[in-house]
């Protein structure tokens, strides 16, 4: 049996592999030179460019892009009507910004528990935590894998709540042969540089609701018009003239960002099936160790993983998930853990949350941490990674 680097043994690589990395190209850098070195780097047509691109590959009816994922979070929320003693229904085992946007509208985020085996909000939780106070559901496709939209879709109609989907981890990802992005009231993508594609950071929200779309744009742009049917005012003063009729936000993606985007939308193919390729040989490695759970894929879901997730059994292992994360350093092959349940923060226990609220998502937390997954990987990175895991499983097993 191989002895951990940790306790002396060889690191099965010499050289440090990280959990998450970008693959810009040399086309990607053009793109983004161009733009530097024309009229427009910001407000200007890349930008209307990407969201075309967006709408085109989801099949959504609109797109808008912003600056990040969590100033997509906040303007759908906004767009929602979400307000001061709204209640919005989220999963705790996400990124604080899907919980922290509700809090951002004067809403009080509540939390739905997890299934314990796909690691996505449970639609039965959402249906117990529904209240006169519930304005709407923000459901996160934890690691790429898309949400019970059936089941949750229906919860919604039935109470007359909003459906958000956080799919920051999800673009590339369908439903029942839908594309994310298609399939919620608005739908929220993050491009920071460990997701599926990057514009350096950013993020989009996407809806076929006309009226919906009207209230994003004026949400990342200040709210400002320059819409004469949308003004108040006096638009015959000249062409210069604009109105603030909300209020708004600077949530604006630059033009250097969208053609970034817009040429990493050119891949995303390639993307999405290397990344199946590799989840592929994971599942089936890792089935086969004692000690390692495999995360669960609805059938519905075909899904595109952003993050890829072991989650130890830590009954059959006779170390802490600490104690397996630091063995994994050791071998060279970094993890990360996503995610700390959101309300264990000390910002959310000083508003009264308390732990246990959501059984099974601690429960999962315990045991979980996210290895290497990215298009850039080698067949060594992959078989490297595979064969750490394998190698401390071992080492640990009881």
């Amino acid at each position: 049996m191989e002895l951990p680097a940790l306790l002396g043994g060889t690191p099965v690589r010499e050289d440090k592999i990280y959990y998450g990395r970008q693959w810009v190209t040399d086309e990607d850098i053009e793109a983004v030179r161009k733009v530097l070195e024309g009229p427009y780097i910001t407000c200007g047509p890349k930008v209307q460019e990407a969201e075309r691109v967006l709408e085109s590959y989801t099949g959504a009816k609109h797109a808008v892009v912003v600056n990040s994922g969590t100033s997509a979070l906040h303007c759908a929320c906004i767009a929602a009507g979400i307000g001061e003693g709204d209640e919005v229904i989220t999963t705790p085992l996400t990124f604080a910004a899907s919980a922290n946007c509700a809090l951002y509208c004067g809403a009080k985020p509540v939390f739905a528990d997890i299934d314990p085996e796909t690691y996505n909000i449970d639609p039965e939780s959402i249906r117990a935590h529904i209240t006169p106070k519930t304005k709407a559901v923000i459901a996160v496709d934890f690691t790429g894998q898309v949400v019970k939209v059936r089941e949750i879709r229906q919860i919604c109609d039935e109470h007359g709540l909003v459906f958000i989907e956080d799919a920051a981890h999800s673009i590339g990802s369908a439903y029942d042969g839908v594309k994310v992005g298609n399939l919620a009231d608005m739908t929220c993508f993050s491009f920071h540089p460990v997701k599926t594609v990057t514009a350096g950071e950013g993020g989009a929200i996407l809806t076929n609701n006309e009226e919906y779309y009207e209230k994003l744009v004026l949400a990342h742009t200040h709210g400002i018009t320059h819409d004469e049917s949308q003004m108040e005012g006096a638009p015959h003063e000249g062409i210069w003239y604009y109105e603030q009729i909300s209020l708004g936000y600077n949530y604006r993606m630059t033009d250097f960002q969208a053609a970034l985007l817009i040429s990493q939308m050119g891949r995303i193919d390639e993307f999405v099936a290397k990344r199946k390729e590799i989840v592929a040989r994971y599942d089936e490695e890792f089935s086969k160790i004692p000690g390692i759970i495999v995360q669960k894929n609805i059938p519905e879901s075909d899904t595109s993983r952003h993050l890829y997730i072991i989650r130890l059994d830590l009954d059959k292992l006779k170390c802490t998930r600490r104690e397996f994360f630091d063995a994994m350093s050791a071998e060279n092959v970094q993890c990360q853990v996503h995610y700390v349940p959101v309300y264990w923060f000390p910002y959310y226990e000083h508003m009264g949350y308390e732990k246990g609220l959501c059984p099974n998502a601690e429960e999962v937390y315990k045991g979980i941490m996210s290895i290497p997954l990215y298009p850039r990987m080698t067949e060594k990175d992959i078989e490297d990674t595979i064969h750490a895991v394998r190698k401390l499983a071992e080492y640990y097993a009881k």
